[in-house]
């Protein structure tokens, strides 16, 4: 297992498409791992495939890890099936460190995708991992939560990012 280098806002593979999975090789199990372990170091509760550099449509999920009682969810070729109600609330990401703004989601959100044997399985998630189940698909598709921002504020955003992006 390793550590890899999340991706900043600025760098290109963080706006392409990821790249379905074929197959569960070895290769994208170790992946998984390193993204894992990744995700674990830098404090987060999700991370794509996209933000380590890979274009392949892979996230990992863990919404009780700051609870201290890990449980590691994978998500291969994910896709919603359904998805009701609204949510405001709000988010950051560790591709744009230090920034958080208020997203407009769904609240539930139905969810089909692989496990790491390549088993398909649903899940339905609401609130805080429905949101960010719909962001880490976001990332696979190139979007970025503040692609959703309003225009002011993408434009407070953008000169906060060139005080504070890192170097």
């Amino acid at each position: 297992m390793a550590i890899k280098r999340i991706r900043i806002l600025g760098d290109p593979v963080l706006r392409e498409k990821a790249k379905p999975i074929e197959s569960i090789s070895k290769d994208v199990l170790r992946l998984i791992e390193d993204m894992a372990e990744t995700m674990y170091e830098a404090k987060g509760l999700g991370l794509a495939a996209n933000q380590v550099g890979e274009l392949k449509r892979i996230f990992v999920l863990d919404l009780k890890q700051r609870e201290g009682n890990p449980d590691l969810l994978v998500f291969i070729n994910p896709e919603i099936i359904s998805a009701e109600g609204d949510l405001y609330e709000e988010e950051g990401c560790l591709s744009i460190p230090g920034y958080a703004a208020k997203v407009k989601r769904k609240a539930r959100v139905l969810i089909r995708a692989l496990d790491r044997e390549g088993k398909p399985f649903e899940m339905e998630l609401e609130g805080l991992g429905a949101r960010a189940v719909q962001h880490e698909l976001d990332h696979l598709n190139g979007v970025l939560y503040i692609d959703y921002l309003s225009p002011l504020k993408k434009n407070l955003f953008k000169r906060w990012w060139k005080k504070h992006k890192p170097r």
